[in-house]
């Protein structure tokens, strides 16, 4: 699945495009993605302007200068592309090679640019596990997918304060804790891993452990500081490709290229000075890596 900083590029991508534009006419070629479309998608949409595009945990959403907002979800396989209505050219500067086969182009927004140009940015997905639904904008955040999300891992609010508070008296480990979205909103594996090496932390102690009887635990702070370092350099690097995710442009994000433990088992830990080597095991049904010598 594509995790926040993949969410949040596709955002930014989309964003010069569709933000003041006015949607002209959605065109739908099939009926459902993983769930089915609300009923009168397109004609609720029709001929009304995108006021913003904002993002919620791994949730992008398109709010409506009506009552509606769109929540999407990419799935395993979805992707937007950009192009000039009437021709093939994908705009940005960097392009990869995708599906664009037309069995798998659901979804199109066909969009009058805020300058008048006439673009098209369509929604693909071999595997149809995304989706695409509308609520109204008053309620958005008591939407069932929404309502529940805990803090953004992407600005200063989760400090080590805040997040010795979310993990106070908690004996699930830590990776896992992380990984709640209930908690901190967002996070996935591959980053959980990433920042656990940073604050050099064992995905299996504890969560409760970092956390002090008094004032803040210096593990805390660190953790915390490594989570909103590790999504901000990833954002910054355009996310990790892995399979199936390219940006909106057509391009590769390539935060995959600095890992430090994720999809390295057997390779060298990269801390200077630790000697140790990257291990994997299975938590909750999830691949971890870390090395043991050096995460406590």
């Amino acid at each position: 699945m594509p995790e926040l900083p993949e969410v949040e590029t596709v955002r930014r991508g989309l964003q010069p495009v569709m933000e003041g534009a006015r949607i002209r006419s959605v065109e739908l070629r099939r009926p459902n993605l993983r769930f089915p479309f609300p009923e009168d998608f397109a004609k609720r949409l029709e001929n009304r302007k995108i006021i913003a595009l904002g993002r919620r945990a791994k949730y992008l959403l398109m709010h409506i200068e009506t009552a509606d907002a769109v929540i999407c979800h990419l799935g395993m396989s979805g992707s937007f592309r950009i192009e000039r209505e009437g021709g093939t050219e994908t705009l940005g500067d960097f392009h990869r090679e995708r599906s664009k086969a037309e069995k798998h182009d659901h979804a199109i927004f066909h969009l009058e640019g805020a300058d008048g140009s006439a673009l098209r940015v369509i929604y693909n997905d071999p595997r149809r596990f995304g989706f695409m639904l509308l609520h109204d904008e008053g309620t958005l955040d008591s939407h069932p997918l929404l309502s529940g999300l805990g803090v953004e891992p992407t600005g200063n609010v989760l400090d080590g304060a805040h997040l010795s508070e979310l993990l106070k008296g908690r004996n699930t480990p830590l990776k896992s804790a992380l990984m709640d979205q209930r908690l901190v909103a967002g996070l996935g594996n591959i980053y959980v891993c990433e920042a656990l090496w940073r604050a050099g932390l064992s995905p299996k102690r504890a969560a409760r452990t970092i956390v002090a009887e008094r004032g803040v635990s210096k593990r805390a702070r660190l953790l915390a500081e490594a989570i909103r370092s590790v999504i901000a350099e990833a954002i910054a690097a355009g996310g990790s490709s892995l399979k199936d995710y390219v940006q909106a442009d057509g391009s590769l994000g390539y935060f995959q290229h600095t890992f430090n433990v994720y999809d390295r088992e057997g390779q060298p830990c990269r801390r200077e000075g630790c000697g140790g080597t990257v291990q994997r095991i299975v938590q909750a049904g999830r691949s971890t890596f870390y090395c043991p010598s050096c995460q406590r």
